[in-house]
This record gives structure tokens, C-alpha cells and sequence, in this order.
């Protein structure tokens, strides 16, 4: 619960500190001093967007600090344990600064967040309810909001979103896929006889250089054969003259020069030497030229391969050396969207699946909205007749619509209806309640499900708008009962509602030297006494003023001791 908040340069506030405790707190205060001033002050420390309006003029920056005690908020505790903000203690520090150019600062327990962060934590501190909350009753989302909200089902709502999205996404894919295949009829068309033509050319890997390299030797073959005929003769094979019976004529007479000088024993071995490896490169010529045959049908093959590769690189823009790897990528390109075929069968039997799944899951939403809506019927009827609308009957109105297109809410039509007299017929509450009934409507759902919920404070910011006499007392008393569980924070003009609080700040408007300020003071009782009676009988208080307001605050009191 909220236990302390410190406001500076806020607005018209300069400096102002205040202590909360639990049970109803009641804002009350002279019209234009800015009883709401707090409470616009706690939205921007819970994350509310930040202006640079929200700064006081004439100074730098705006800051505001609340701190809250977490004792019984495990959400909120799992929140701080979850993103390391924990402070080792069950208090909570949220501190926002506004400088005047706009841009804002938040901190919880001292270290930097963002503003969504602030509002995340925020949604398990503190609810509020403004003066124009009716106005979102008239809304059938909002409607269905409270109900869930009531229901408090998150599994059984969390489960349809879940399958919808499924539902969606596999749409989505369907959609796509249906739409590529149709833009790529063409392509595929093409493609097929791509890659037909590639398969049956089927060009292996390496394959052009190795052919390309056998193209070169096959084209050079005579002359290669003739050459090696002629150095063979040349080598070993002339019997005139030849390297090889030359090499053997110096061998033999370097050997026997080497008995005159043995120095020249090594000439004569290198020769010998040098004979050898010429008698057996010539065997290695004349096995080659045994080897060898001239094969025209062979070129005329290899040459149909190499013209029929370079001829396929053309017609695809690319290098003869890349039409391996070109045939690979446009094949597997046509499996792929062959495969789509494939895949839209498929995505067919999900969605029907998927959907049967979002179906079945709606259907248990709508029973568990079914069943909580007829047990709000009977509480909203019971709190409208202690609002003084003592004919008044309520009723949520749930449709269902089984063919309707899935969306993550499932397939309910909620529609909040009421008689406000008898004999009356049901009817929406737009075209049925007044101003007034409209706000009491409002505040009893509102409490009601805040009830469920169990926010750990609740702000209600002039809701008790357009009500008055008994009914103000009646308002009064449900917020009261409801500040035995719930902290309640209340800004009110009634007197009847202030007096039912357990604490009262009052709020007030000061100018000094041209400049406003707004202090907001609590009120011992006292205080309370010549505030409501002020509300009472207006600014000149009489004794009489004095008196009700004393028996107001100790009718309540009694009340609820009782």
C-alpha cells in the first residue's frame, strides 16, 4: 500500500510531503486548489506520460517520490526479485523526475528503469478510477474487460489469445505461400526446364577443367608424337649418333684417364651416371609413344562436352566453371517452391486444427463468463438498490457467435443492460441511465470488482459525480466497507462520502508575490469537523454546520464498529 509521497515542483505544488495509511483516505478541498493534484502526481510516478507542462513554472524540473509497502504484494515482490530492483526489505522507493524540457527520468529503489517499467510494477500497486470512468462503461470491450477482470479466468483468457495467435500466424503463412506460389507459377515453369536441361547435361564437378585441360592435349597429339619420335631417335635409338652412346663414349674415357689422375674418377661416374638416366628417359618416351594413338572420334567427344558446357554458361550469364554450383542453387530453388505445394496442404489440415483448438477454448471462456456474469447480475442489482435505485436491475448480456472470425477475446458479445423502474424493460445503459444513475452504476461495478481483484489501493477521483442525499451516504458507506480490505484514496465534494473516511486531507490554494501554491494538510478531527462542515453549509460555518458534520463522522463510525 501507498505510505508516502513527496511532490516538488509539480504543477502548482512546490513542496509537499504527506504519510497514507490504511483504511479510506478522503481529498477534499476548496474548487480550483487542485484536490486531484496527488493523484495526477502518483500517475506520472506510475509511468504516465510526462510533459513538460508537468513542471512548475520557473524552476528546472518536476520530481515526485512514492513509496509503498510491498508486505502482502507477492506480484509486486516477484516483479522488483525478477528485474534485480529489490532492496532487500519490503518497501518500494519510485521516483520520477520531469525536467522542463520534457524528457523524464524513473528510478526504482534508486536505480534507472524505463516509464513502461514503472507502469508494469505500477498495475500491482495501485488502481485508479477517474472522474470519466462511467464513460468507458458504455463500451463493449470495456465491458468485457470488467468481466474477465471480475472472473479473474487469465488462464482461460490467456489460452484463447495463445490459440488464436496460432490460428493467426498460420493464416498468415497460408496467405503468403498462396500468394508466392501464384507469383511464381512462371518462374517454376521456367525453372523446370532449367534445371531438366542441366540434369541432362549433368556437368559433374570439376568436370570443365579436367575436359578443358584433355581438350588442350587431344588438339596438340601429332605434334606431341612426332616431336617424341624425333628425341627419342635423338636420345638412344640413332644408330649414327646418339646422347645416350656419346655419354657412354666419354664414361669410358674419363675412366681410363682417371689411372693417370684419380681426380677425374668422379667425371667419368657422373657420365656413366648421366647415360643411365638418358637410356631410361628414352625408355620412358618410347613407352609413350607405344602408348599413345591419335583418337579423333575421342577429340570430337571431348570437344562436343567442352562446346556444349561453354554454350550452357552463355545462355546463363555465368563461367563455365560456375554451372555446378548454378544447377545446384536453381534446383534446390525449384524444390522449394515445389515444396510449397506441399506446405499449403498441409497448413490446411493445422489451420482446421488450430482452429477446432481456439473454438474449444472460446467455448470454455464463454461458460466461465456465463457463470461469473450471472453472479454479478445479482451483486450489481444488490448495490444499485443501496445507491438508492431500489428498482434498478442489472444484467450482462452475453452473446456468442460461433462463426464469428477468431480474435484473441473469443467469441463473446457482451452488452451491459439495465431497468432503473419497474415495468421497465432491459436495455443498454447508454440508452437507459442518466448522468447520475450512469456514475452509481459505475462506482458499484467498480467496487465490486475491485473487491475480486484485491488491488492493494484504490483511487477514486471524483467519481461520486452527479450524486447527492442518501445516495451520497450510501456512496460513502461502500467505500468504507471496502477500506476495511482495500487502502481507498477517495477525492470527493461530499460531504456525506468524506465523513466516511477514516483520515482526510484537506487541499488549499495559496497566492504569494504572483506565484500559486497548492498545500494539501491532514486534518485531525477537529479539522474534519469544520472541513465537512464547510462542505456542509459552505464557507461561513455555523454551529449547526458543526454539529452535523460531528454526527456525519459519528454515524459512520458507529455504523461500521456495529
Amino acid at each position: 500500500m501507498l505510505i508516502g509521497l513527496e511532490i516538488k515542483n509539480f504543477a502548482i505544488v512546490s513542496n509537499l510531503s504527506t504519510e497514507w495509511r490504511s483504511g479510506m483516505t478522503a481529498i477534499t478541498g476548496e474548487t480550483g486548489a487542485g484536490k486531484s493534484i496527488a493523484i495526477d502526481a502518483l500517475s506520472l510516478c506510475l509511468g504516465e506520460r510526462a510533459e513538460a507542462s508537468a513542471v512548475r513554472p520557473s524552476s528546472d524540473k518536476a520530481e515526485v517520490c512514492a513509496q509503498f509497502d510491498l508486505t502482502n504484494l507477492p506480484l509486486a515482490q516477484a516483479f522488483l526479485e525478477q528485474h534485480m530492483l529489490n532492496n532487500g526489505d519490503n518497501e518500494c522507493l519510485l521516483r520520477r523526475v520531469v525536467c522542463k524540457n520534457g524528457r523524464s527520468k524513473s528510478y526504482i529503489n534508486g536505480s534507472a528503469v524505463t516509464a513502461s517499467q514503472l507502469k508494469e510494477l505500477g498495475q500491482y500497486l495501485i488502481s485508479i478510477h477517474g472522474q470519466h470512468a462511467h464513460q468507458y462503461l458504455l463500451k463493449a470491450e470495456h465491458q468485457l474487460q470488467l468481466l474477465d477482470a471480475y472472473a479473474g479466468h487469465h488462464n482461460l483468457v490467456n489460452s484463447v489469445n495463445k490459440s488464436y495467435k496460432q490460428f493467426a500466424n498460420l493464416q498468415k503463412e497460408f496467405k503468403h505461400l498462396e500468394q508466392q506460389q501464384q507469383q511464381q507459377a512462371a518462374q517454376k515453369q521456367l525453372l523446370e526446364y532449367q534445371v531438366a536441361e542441366l540434369d541432362e547435361f549433368a556437368l559433374q564437378e570439376n568436370e570443365f577443367d579436367l575436359i578443358e585441360a584433355e581438350h588442350y592435349k587431344l588438339s596438340n597429339s601429332q605434334t606431341i608424337l612426332e616431336s617424341c619420335q624425333r628425341e627419342l631417335q635423338h636420345l638412344y635409338e640413332s644408330d649414327e649418333q646418339n646422347a645416350c652412346s656419346l655419354l657412354q663414349h666419354s664414361a669410358q674415357q674419363f675412366t681410363e684417364l682417371a689411372q693417370y689422375d684419380e681426380s677425374l674418377a668422379g667425371v667419368a661416374t657422373l657420365l656413366s651416371e648421366a647415360a643411365v638416366q638418358v637410356e631410361e628417359a628414352s625408355r620412358e618416351v618410347r613407352n609413350y609413344t607405344e602408348q599413345t594413338d591419335l583418337d579423333p572420334a575421342r577429340l570430337g567427344e571431348v570437344e562436343n562436352r567442352l562446346s556444349g558446357a561453354m554454350d550452357l554458361a552463355r545462355k546463363h550469364h555465368i563461367k563455365p566453371q560456375q554451372l555446378v554450383e548454378f544447377h545446384q542453387s536453381i534446383a534446390q530453388e525449384l524444390e522449394s517452391i515445389s515444396n510449397n505445394s506441399n506446405r499449403l496442404e498441409q497448413l490446411e489440415s493445422e489451420i482446421e486444427n488450430a482452429l477446432l483448438t481456439y473454438k474449444q477454448a472460446a467455448d470454455q471462456l464463454s461458460k466461465s463468463r456465463c457463470e461469473y456474469a450471472n453472479t454479478l447480475n445479482t451483486l450489481i442489482s444488490e448495490s444499485m438498490a443501496n445507491l438508492s435505485m431500489e428498482n434498478g436491475v442489472f444484467e450482462i448480456s452475453l452473446t456468442q457467435e460461433s462463426n464469428r472470425t477468431p480474435n484473441c477475446l473469443g467469441f463473446d458479445n457482451v452488452s451491459f443492460l439495465v431497468s432503473t423502474n419497474p415495468g421497465q424493460p432491459l436495455q443498454p445503459l447508454a440508452k437507459v441511465a442518466s448522468g447520475g444513475e450512469l456514475s452509481r452504476i459505475s462506482l458499484a461495478i467498480q467496487v465490486i470488482i475491485a473487491q475480486k481483484v484485491t488491488t492493494p489501493t484504490l483511487i477514486f477521483d471524483e467519481v461520486d459525480v452527479g450524486i447527492s442525499g442518501p445516495t451520497a451516504s450510501a456512496v460513502g458507506k461502500l467505500l468504507r466497507q471496502l477500506g476495511k480490505s482495500t487502502q481507498v484514496i477517495c477525492v470527493t465534494h461530499l460531504p456525506q462520502v468524506a465523513s466516511s473516511a477514516h483520515q482526510q486531507f484537506f487541499v488549499a490554494k495559496e497566492i504569494s508575490q504572483g506565484e500559486t501554491f497548492t498545500h494539501m494538510l491532514p486534518l485531525n478531527k477537529d479539522g474534519r469537523i469544520n472541513e465537512i462542515a464547510r462542505l456542509l453549509g459552505g464557507d461561513n460555518v455555523s454551529k449547526t454546520a458543526k454539529a452535523n458534520a460531528k454526527e456525519l463522522i459519528m454515524a459512520h463510525a458507529q455504523c461500521v464498529s456495529k
